[in-house]
């Protein structure tokens, strides 16, 4: 079993009773009497989420209750065994019953496993789960590596991780899958138009970039995958005030969700021809910041006035999405950590998207629902463009204080035309507190969902 917290085989394995209020009763006459009776006065109730270890005769581990939402329960949190591997000692369990949702069952337990060990070293603990009757363990663990490394990605500091350090990790994932690599850095973004990606990065003391990655057959269906990859934003010259840096290391959360979406795909072997454009910069401050007020060209030809150095992201993004859409391709996704007002909007839990394809956008919703990896769509609302209007270029890269994340979305639509479909996934990237399958830290959205949706497309 590739993954180290899956056991092919229930040998020595101790079960868990997955029950909920209603279902208790029946499991408890199921059980020895002296297990029914620890359970009775651990004061168990099957409520969504509690546990009870149980022992056996001789003082060992006989097996674990654990209590899952009951049928009234809306939604149900098929993520709630995410919290086992946190609570139960090393060892190797099964489940006895079975789970709603055994795939995702399995996920939230690997992912629920996740811990950030680079600078400061826990006891490790293997919490092995046999793989439920049923399940792919292979794409389980596939999926959850790929969730990993790029949770990994969001929780380094810049000091290990600037836009260099992106490229390398891009490279990796196109090396363990044989895709082709190539990276355009510095003052060759200027040499091949791509003005406005050198433009938010030139004031770092490390080059700014455009990642590029091709990978699968030239005559299959072509998907085209990119990520905001701001290793670390300041704000530039409209700088941010220092409570608003602190997180800043995940502004780069785009280009780590992009690259478990690829990491994905390309471990599945989905016959589809993908693309993946990661524009990986640092919005510092320098002598040679872009300032407010200027007006960048951009590759699409558009030219563009800086109302907010801030609004980096979706400048990068258009040289990128530009260059993706010369292909024609028949998608084009992108994730940013793009605007606050997307928070305000829908909490950090809950990213927005943004398509004018109204079948795309029901599939998404349909997809993100089934997988637990929720998103909830705004509109594209036509009218707000003109709040990006500009006195003296084409656009602004700002549209005024309400709405932000529409007129971000609409600044983005701006530079892609030819593509068949379009969608813009606007992602919080982190989790502020720890919930079953999502530890506190960085954190992987939309990825999932947008998996399970190409899969649903073009796997056999």
């Amino acid at each position: 079993m590739p993954h180290p917290l899956l056991a092919s085989s229930a040998d020595q394995s101790r079960p868990i009773w997955l029950v909920n209020e209603a279902t208790w009763p029946q499991v408890s006459e199921s059980l020895p009497p002296a297990a029914r009776s620890f359970a009775k006065a651990q004061g168990f109730e099957a409520k969504a989420g509690s546990h009870c270890i149980l022992p056996d005769a001789e003082g060992g581990l006989l097996g674990v209750l654990f209590g899952l939402d009951g049928e009234e329960a809306k939604p149900v949190n098929p993520f709630l065994v995410g919290k086992l591997p946190t609570v139960l000692p090393e060892g190797v369990y099964r489940f006895e019953t079975e789970a709603p949702d055994p795939s995702l069952a399995a996920l939230a337990w690997l992912l629920g496993a996740y811990s950030f060990n680079r600078y400061r070293k826990r006891p490790e603990k293997a919490v092995r789960l046999v793989v439920p009757q049923g399940v792919e363990g292979n794409e389980v663990a596939s999926i959850a590596s790929a969730v990993a490394a790029s949770r990994d990605l969001v929780n380094t500091p810049t000091s290990d991780l600037g836009p260099d350090g992106i490229e390398a990790a891009a490279r990796h994932v196109a090396d363990r899958h044989g895709a082709d690599f190539k990276s355009i850095v510095g003052d060759d973004l200027l040499k091949q138009n791509f003005p406005m990606i050198h433009a938010v990065g030139r004031a770092s003391a490390t080059p700014p970039r455009l990642i590029d990655i091709t990978w699968g057959r030239e005559d299959a269906p072509r998907i085209t995958i990119v990520g905001k990859g701001v290793a670390f934003d300041t704000g530039g010259l409209d700088i941010k005030p220092a409570s608003s840096m602190l997180l800043m290391r995940k502004d780069m959360g785009g280009a780590a969700a992009t690259l478990a979406l690829a990491d994905m795909i390309m471990g599945a072997g989905l016959p589809v021809r993908l693309r993946v454009l990661i524009p990986a910069v640092e919005n510092s401050i320098a002598g040679n910041a872009f300032r407010p007020g200027d007006i960048l060209q951009s590759r699409k030809g558009i030219t563009v006035e800086i109302g907010n150095t801030d609004a980096e992201g979706r400048l990068i993004l258009g040289d990128a999405l530009a260059l993706a859409d010369e292909e024609n391709p028949d998608l084009v996704v992108d994730f940013a950590t793009l605007t606050g007002a997307a928070r305000v909007a829908l909490g950090p839990e809950l990213p927005a998207f943004f398509t004018d394809d109204d079948a795309l956008a029901a599939e998404i919703s349909r997809h993100g629902t089934a997988v637990n990896d929720p998103v909830w769509r705004l509109p594209l609302w036509s009218p707000y463009q003109a709040q990006l209007d500009s006195k003296f270029a084409d656009i602004n890269n700002t549209g005024g204080p309400m709405a932000g994340s529409i007129t971000a979305a609409l600044f983005l639509r701006r530079f892609v035309g030819a593509a068949k479909a379009w969608v813009h996934f606007d992602i919080f990237a982190w989790n502020n507190a720890t919930r079953p399958g999502r530890p506190e830290g960085g954190e992987v959205q939309a990825a999932r969902l947008m998996y399970a949706l190409l899969k649903d497309r073009y796997g056999s």
